[in-house]
């Protein structure tokens, strides 16, 4: 995930709606990752984006030629990249763009956004992985690549500007792909849409667990990897393991564990 301490105080001098906040409109892509143990690096949007299959860049309002070089080229070469909502509006100078938002990004995300606006009333947002709803905020995206642009969900009945227009695109370029959310999805319905787009990413979890559990992997200095699972809840929680495996805090061979409230467990697969 790519972090914009310059979007982050441009958005927070104008928010538009007094609710949209950099860090949590941030957290709200990163929330999903981590509720499927998907482990993620946050990166300065001027960082090196080599080795990665999946980019998400929330609210990159402010562009310039070497960061569109770069995310250009990462997705020609395969990455997929996700943009959202407030992307490439404004200059290294906080001055709009001559031209429609994504700005420079246009001809990798296929659509420009038509018309944006904070939201009053949340509006309906449905697509084939999920019905919801945007609140705070939302775009109508304007096809660009008619031939190639698929339309991952649309607007509902609302307000008469965004009915039936299109919410979530995806666009192929080069060797992978760009994502564009113009909405700010209900909490469930942003679990889904992150769902769908890690899977196609094949970008794994590390270990499915119950809701609160978390796993994390690590390698110990001989290159085996270690994972370590942490119960966030104050109540024991049954974690069925993929294969079996030693568990180092008790030196017991498992192939299912119960965490105790709060409770951390260091596995290592047994071959």
């Amino acid at each position: 995930m790519l972090n914009s301490y310059d979007a982050r105080w441009s958005i927070q001098w104008q928010r538009h709606h007094r609710n949209f906040d950099y860090v949590e409109h941030f957290n709200h892509y990163y929330r999903p990752l981590a509720a499927r143990n998907i482990a993620t690096d946050v990166l300065s949007c001027d960082a090196r984006l080599d080795g990665y299959r999946l980019v998400i860049a929330p609210a990159l309002l402010m562009l310039n030629e070497s960061r569109v070089d770069r995310l250009k080229t990462f997705v020609e070469n395969g990455g997929q990249l996700v943009l959202t909502i407030r992307s490439g509006m404004k200059d290294d100078y906080n001055a709009l763009l001559p031209q429609r938002a994504p700005g420079a990004l246009a001809e990798i995300a296929g659509i420009e956004v038509e018309e944006y606006y904070a939201l009053l009333e949340p509006a309906p947002v449905s697509g084939a992985c999920f019905n919801g709803t945007s609140r705070l905020w939302a775009e109508r995206l304007k096809i660009l690549d008619e031939a190639r642009v698929e339309v991952l969900a649309r607007f509902g009945e609302s307000n008469g500007w965004l009915d039936g227009q299109a919410a979530v695109t995806f666009h192929p370029y080069g060797q992978g792909g760009v994502y564009f959310i113009g909405a700010y999805l209900d909490d469930g319905s942003q679990q889904q849409l992150l769902d769908q787009i890690t899977q196609a990413a094949g970008v794994p979890p590390v270990m499915q667990t119950p809701d609160g559990v978390e796993a994390r992997r690590r390698m110990n200095p001989h290159g085996e990897e270690i994972t370590i699972l942490i119960n966030h809840e104050r109540k024991s929680q049954l974690v069925a393991l993929p294969w079996p495996a030693h568990e180092h805090l008790s030196g017991r061979t498992v192939r299912e564990l119960e965490l105790e409230g709060y409770g951390v467990a260091v596995i290592t697969r047994l071959n």
